[in-house]
């Protein structure tokens, strides 16, 4: 850890003396300033593609600003909740800008929610306005009959033979009844509220997380930077944007000038053919979009002649996936994240002479979690209870702790969990990992999934990496399984590729083979794993599994 003090200069400093702060030369910061500077340096480039549908930065700003004048004639004012459920289409895009453009906080919602789950977060968040797609119409009717107040909802048509509609609006009706004349916000202070985001709530319900404009703003610059964003990227919306706002790529794009390419459904025929029509430059996803791509027939890369470059995040993605994805022409960034972080926080950044390395050691360095985002202040595995930095030895492990201006405000209306993650002047991840000699964090496990066997520490991701070099393993989730002696022991869950075959004894002996032996699962199931909507293996249905075992 950099030990540092705090400098504060003496009140009759010269420096402090007639050099106050004015809206010359100190002024909030907000994405919202991202998309006029791309309206206004680039008003005729495409900013937007939607099917056979595109329009320019010049009109995406005006239909964010008709947007932001709609939500007002609904009395939707400063500090209000809006919520939309959608799909990665051209309206939750523009809800990005036109819900704080009209002063209020953007509520994107898992679109793969159940209606009880939808009912809690649009109360606890006290939302004004529901925008909703008509897909989810069966949904949104179910949730308006829980809901214990009424409110208002706004159709999304994006496609006339999907759904029925449940408003008495239609969203093209709300932007066209705004007030021509209504000037949009901005915010007073970049610590107010931009984004309220749900986490999984895989026990009780779940949390609502906060993001200011200012975190918004630079975990934008820390995208662009991190991944050297170049001039005008074609950006491919595989990632769903009500998944930490989409990492916040509906921010960092505009900040380059590029292209949102929205996509309305995730297939391996439609994200490789929509790469290949709209050369498509840049895409981001959790590890399962990754083995989506990698696994794909040949004939739907055939038409892909150009570098495609993603990134990841989430768990650590295997070195066997990384090593299909670069053999597909794909350069996979890996980073490391929460959604109390705004998504991606750290990146395992490229050194020159990694090139060099096998292909396998050089999948392996590029699944750590790497260094901080320019934009985190600090970064540190730790003691949990003491905060005291652990040895950079790539052993002894600790808890990821962060801080900085890319750390959420909290969560809404839970003083104690909030006091809790930010313990000490840190956030707590949950997250165990070393620090490696050369500073770069590899996470080991979830504190809740380290599996203990006989007082030794084994890392499911570890025993992970070792069941993916197997040839016949698509998938696989390790998690603990009561063991009467050791306490317990690893119990695996294994999704086969299509057309290969392994026995549990054959796997079992695989992993013996390359791991010490006390670390091989002894117990392998073969099945589907359950995921959640962005793509994460549930390991807490997992452990449920093997404790019923």
């Amino acid at each position: 850890m950099h030990v540092r003090r705090t400098a504060a200069f003496p009140e009759d400093s010269i420096y402090e003396r007639d050099l106050a702060r004015t809206k010359a030369n100190f002024r909030p910061l907000t994405p919202l300033t991202l998309l006029d500077r791309a309206a206004d340096t680039y008003p005729e480039r495409t900013a937007v593609r939607h099917g056979d549908q595109a329009w320019t930065y010049r009109t995406f700003r005006e239909r964010c600003q008709r947007l932001a004048a709609g939500l007002a004639h609904q009395g939707v004012t400063p500090g209000d909740t809006v919520a939309v459920l959608a799909p990665n289409i051209p309206p939750l895009l523009e809800a990005h800008y036109g819900v704080p453009l009209a002063g209020a906080v953007l509520n994107a919602l898992n679109t793969r929610l159940d209606a009880r789950t939808i009912a809690y977060i649009l109360q606890h968040g006290e939302a004004k306005l529901f925008i909703a797609d008509t897909e989810f119409a069966p949904v949104v009717r179910d949730v308006l009959a829980l809901m214990e107040r009424p409110i208002p909802v706004i159709d999304i048509v994006d496609d006339p033979n999907v759904g029925e509609r449940s408003g008495r609006l239609t969203y093209d009706e709300l932007l066209a009844g705004g007030d021509a004349d209504f000037v949009p916000y901005e915010p007073a202070d970049d610590w107010q509220a931009i984004a309220l985001n749900y986490t999984s709530g895989t026990t009780g319900n779940p949390k609502g997380v906060v993001y200011h404009h200012r975190g918004a703003y630079l975990n934008a610059i820390g995208n662009a930077l991190v991944w050297d964003l170049p001039d005008a990227p074609v950006y491919l919306w595989t990632l769903p944007m009500f998944h930490c706002n989409g990492w916040c790529f509906p921010w960092t794009v505009c900040l380059k000038g590029g292209t949102h390419v929205c996509l309305r459904k995730l297939t391996e025929e439609t994200v490789l053919g929509t790469i290949a029509a709209a050369g498509v430059t840049h895409l981001c996803g959790a590890p399962i979009v990754m083995s989506l791509i990698a696994n794909a027939a040949d004939a739907l890369h055939a038409g892909i002649g150009h570098k495609v470059r993603m990134m990841t995040a989430g768990a650590a993605p295997p070195a066997a996936v990384l090593e299909a994805m670069a053999s597909r022409g794909f350069e996979v960034t890996h980073v490391y994240g929460l959604t109390e972080v705004y998504g991606p926080a750290t990146v395992c950044a490229l050194q020159h002479e990694w090139v060099e390395l096998t292909p396998t050691e050089h999948a392996r360095l590029l699944a750590r979690q790497g260094v901080p985002y320019p934009v985190l202040d600090g970064l540190e595995v730790a003691d949990p209870a003491t905060l005291d930095p652990l040895p950079h030895d790539g052993e002894q492990i600790g808890e990821i702790l962060m801080r900085g201006h890319i750390v959420a405000k909290g969560y809404l209306k839970d003083p104690e969990a909030t006091g809790k993650a930010f313990a000490g002047g840190w956030f707590h991840t949950g997250d165990l990992a070393v620090t490696h000699e050369d500073g770069y964090v590899e996470i080991k496990d979830r504190a809740k999934d380290i599996i203990i066997s006989g007082g030794e520490n084994i890392s499911s991701i570890e025993v992970e990496g070792a069941l993916f070099r197997h040839p016949a393993v698509l998938e696989a989730a390790v998690v603990a399984r009561p063991d009467e002696r050791w306490g317990e022991h690893p119990c695996a869950f294994v999704t086969l590729r299509p057309g290969h075959y392994a026995t549990a004894e054959e796997l079992i002996e695989h992993c013996r083979a390359v791991l010490a032996h006390y670390k091989a699962p002894r117990t392998v199931l073969f099945e589907e794993l359950p995921k959640t909507s962005t793509g994460k293996v549930q390991k807490a249905v997992l452990r449920e599994r093997a404790s019923s075992l």
